[in-house]
């Protein structure tokens, strides 16, 4: 495949997007991890794993039918509302997965810290920092979502170990990186629109109608690469644990690669 004549700037972005990933993707699992400080520091500010879950406002525990109303609206007002709501689950949450770590890591009272906040909570250990938040759905305030996001990992190894599989199996369903500089979102877009198509194997890209940001993909291949900029996204369709991440992210990796697309095949090399 080729870029088409006098796309230069989209040729641009994708360079700044491909020089990125070749700065953080690594032969092996553990580089990943291990060499990122040293190799990526100009490219990533920061590497997390993301969870996300949700349900219905009504159905939390502090929510009583006879005297509350369901949110109809996302504001401080309503937000405020949530916090106080969903304090219960928040608490019993943070406090399971403080405990959780402590006995699986053998940590002391000095190694962990946790602080909850409703509708916050950030759980600080030496190893790794998990935080936790609720919030309302901007497009359904009559719901709402919990995001737990794992980072700050100390090195390389601590996603290999039986540990955080412990602690962590099947929480995780997105691979995050957050760009020191990125690239502009309609470069990446015009240039995958202005690659030939190939019928067999098409490459695609969605976006709204304001550019805020794009979504990869690949005929055959189950997970999607999300790009706003400022944050490149790996997302998987089945949660799992920081290890079984970053084993996919591999595995992904190496199937856009054999899709022999160039820019596909660069955005993750």
């Amino acid at each position: 495949m080729h870029l088409r004549a006098g796309n230069t700037r989209a040729a641009m972005g994708v360079r700044l997007v491909l020089a990125f990933n070749r700065a953080v993707s690594p032969p092996s699992v553990g580089a990943l991890m291990a060499k990122r400080a040293e190799d990526s520091s100009a490219f990533v500010q920061q590497m997390r794993f993301v969870g996300r879950a949700g349900g219905l406002v009504k159905a939390l525990r502090g929510f009583k039918k006879s005297h509350h109303t369901v949110p109809d609206a996302v504001n401080a007002s309503t937000t405020g509302f949530l916090a106080k709501l969903c304090a219960d689950e928040l608490a019993e949450e943070a406090e399971n997965f403080f405990q959780q770590a402590r006995a699986a890591f053998g940590y002391k009272r000095k190694d962990l810290t946790l602080e909850v906040t409703s509708p916050t909570a950030v759980l600080s250990a030496k190893d790794f920092t998990l935080e936790l938040a609720y919030a309302l759905e901007d497009t359904d305030p009559a719901s709402y979502a919990v995001t737990r996001a794992l980072h700050g990992l100390r090195s390389g190894d601590f996603t290999a170990t039986q540990e955080c599989e412990a602690v962590f199996a099947g929480q995780f369903s997105e691979l995050a990186f957050v760009l020191t500089k990125g690239a502009p979102v309609e470069a990446v877009i015009d240039a995958v629109e202005g690659l030939e198509r190939d019928d067999d194997a098409p490459l695609s890209v969605e976006y709204p109608s304001d550019c805020r940001d794009c979504t990869l993909a690949v005929a055959g291949v189950s997970a999607t690469v999300r790009f706003d900029g400022a944050e490149l996204a790996m997302v998987f369709a089945r949660s799992g644990s920081p290890r079984e991440l970053l084993e996919a992210f591999v595995a992904v990796r190496e199937a856009f690669a054999l899709s022999k697309r160039p820019v596909l095949a660069g955005l993750l090399k």
